[in-house]
């Protein structure tokens, strides 16, 4: 019985020490309403920035919005299944020309949007592929729209600049692109996605980027241009905004981007590419010169008989459906295949295996153009001939690995080919 009590006593001697420090726990946790009154949130005041916000707030506003416009059919009608009078398939007894029968429908459209930067007042440089094709352009200056006018274009460079009256907007400084370095900073600033005035940054991964596109040059020939790469997102909307430095300075176009696309069966994350800002220089300055090469196809020439001026070659037709022509790894135009010793064309320097792409500024698409525009003119005329040329001539090239060449302007006079042999 004594041990019987003995045990109880301990059960309960543990019980209320337990209460005991569960009751000054909980007296310890309490705060008393003059406590609380007494307790006040503390202000931070430390200002924390980061290196690109003077960048930013220097140029955001001068990346504007660049909407596209063309003009789309569409079709409202049903197809007519005739087997009659040998049409087969379309309306016999009239309809729209695509067959079927009701009215095609023409109307404006929003064919994209991109990016642009003011590089000067009024005038927005972007990518070429922004404005392709378009039938009107607009500019977007938060959320105002102004009608563009397209003023100059590279397509092979995948440039061009408008020009918007009255824009008031601050120009941006143009930058040095030759003197950046792998790892400096790049900041980029568009409407991707429509999103106006995304920043985003990165560094240059990687400088001189061979790159090769759809674009082709004025003759045909696919281009190959040098990009910058860098880490800094950039998506569909930012292409024509700006790559910037952290001194504010333009110095690149955003053009292509690599994300979330599957490359050799591995999926490629934050690979973009901007147009170095020094390639843009040359077609900006040629814009505010009032040089600008916005220009329609040149008419083809006449051929002409009789005692003409020649410059003493045999041209054939580059096969358009040859591999390397197709594939734009050479360009169209006039294939020199013999050159006269002594001749106009063998003194300025003309060659077996230089395709003649342009006289006079001229496009040769084909030897009747290059003939027709010759004998157009008289004896002791000097024309600019300008070739493209791979070295050692493509004579001697094995399969379709083919070099890059070069294009060469080249004068020459011409001259009565009988003169010429005496």
């Amino acid at each position: 019985m004594k041990n019987i009590k003995k045990n109880l006593f301990g059960y309960v001697s543990i019980a209320l020490a337990l209460c005991m420090v569960i009751t000054a726990a909980f007296t310890a946790g309490t705060v008393s309403t003059a406590d609380a009154e007494s307790v006040k949130m503390t202000e931070n005041v430390t200002i924390v920035t980061s290196p690109f916000t003077a960048a930013v707030q220097k140029v955001h506003g001068s990346v504007v919005g660049v909407n596209n416009y063309a003009m789309q059919t569409t079709i409202n009608s049903y197809p007519y299944y005739g087997f009659g009078f040998g049409f087969g398939f379309g309306n016999p007894y009239g309809g729209n020309p695509y067959g079927g029968q009701g009215e095609a429908e023409t109307q404006e459209v929003l064919q994209g949007s991109g990016s642009g930067v003011v590089v000067a007042k009024g005038y927005v440089v972007t990518n070429y592929h922004v404005i392709e094709d378009s039938t009107r352009l607009e500019v977007v200056v938060e959320e105002q729209v102004y009608p563009a006018q397209l003023m100059g274009t590279d397509e092979a460079k995948d440039l061009a600049v408008v020009y918007v009256e009255g824009l008031e907007v601050e120009p941006v400084v143009l930058g040095d692109s030759d003197a950046l370095l792998i790892g400096d900073w790049a900041i980029c600033i568009g409407n991707p996605l429509g999103f106006a005035g995304t920043t985003t940054v990165g560094i240059i991964s990687a400088l001189n980027r061979e790159i090769s596109g759809n674009a082709t040059d004025a003759y045909g020939k696919r281009t190959t241009n040098t990009m910058i790469q860098t880490d800094a997102a950039i998506n569909s909307g930012n292409s024509g905004g700006g790559m910037v430095n952290v001194a504010g300075e333009l110095i690149g176009i955003p053009s292509l981007n690599y994300s979330n696309s599957s490359y050799s069966g591995a999926t490629i994350e934050g690979i973009g590419m901007a147009i170095p800002i020094n390639v843009a220089k040359p077609l900006i300055q040629d814009v505010l010169d009032g040089k600008g090469n916005v220009q329609s196809a040149p008419s083809n020439a006449s051929i002409t008989s009789g005692g003409k001026p020649r410059i003493g070659v045999t041209v054939t037709n580059m096969n358009t459906n040859h591999y390397a022509v197709a594939q734009g790894l050479l360009p169209t135009g006039a294939y020199i295949s013999e050159v006269e010793s002594g001749a106009p064309a063998d003194k300025a320097g003309i060659q077996v295996g230089d395709i003649v792409v342009e006289i006079d500024g001229k496009r040769i698409s084909n030897t009747s153009e290059m003939t027709g525009y010759l004998q157009s003119k008289q004896a002791g005329d000097v024309v600019t001939v300008k070739v493209y040329r791979v070295e050692g001539g493509l004579d001697n090239v094995q399969g379709n690995n083919i070099p890059d060449g070069e294009y060469i302007e080249l004068k020459v006079t011409l001259a009565m080919l009988d003169e010429v042999n005496q």
